[in-house]
């Protein structure tokens, strides 16, 4: 089966650099998959798992916004940040996610809610990409 490149990048560097049979990411206007070939095309990103699948496995990347850029031999996902299943704090993310319910809960005057709800989308994403790999 034929194979298209994938490029994940963030401020910080590369994230991953392989290659699948398909490419499955949530954009803002729902999820797309992408097989070799593919239109050329950018679209922005929201927080979710974005699906490599290649043969018989399926890797699951974090990403929190950004955009995709898709071109028929290669995707390159441009994210604020983007981490591999394998490489997130279980324990870290459910803190995150525990430290943002808490302070919308607490509803204090100074708070920045849209800030805490993109916190809290993020820490589920992370917990949801771990989860989903075992």
């Amino acid at each position: 089966m034929k194979t298209i490149k994938v490029n994940i990048v963030t401020p910080d560097g590369p994230v991953c650099e392989t290659e699948a049979n398909i490419v499955i990411a949530v954009t803002e206007s729902g999820e797309v998959g992408i097989l070799p070939g593919h239109i050329s095309t950018v679209a922005p990103l929201q927080i979710g798992a974005l699906r490599l699948k290649k043969d018989n496995s399926t890797e699951f990347v974090a990403v929190h916004g950004g955009f995709i850029e898709v071109r028929p031999d290669v995707v390159t996902v441009l994210a604020q940040s983007a981490e591999m299943a394998s490489s997130i704090d279980i324990a870290r993310a459910k803190r995150a996610a525990k430290k943002a319910e808490d302070a919308l809960q607490a509803k204090k005057e100074d708070l920045d809610y849209k800030l805490v709800e993109l916190e809290l989308k993020r820490a589920i994403n992370r917990i949801n990409v771990y989860e989903a790999k075992a």
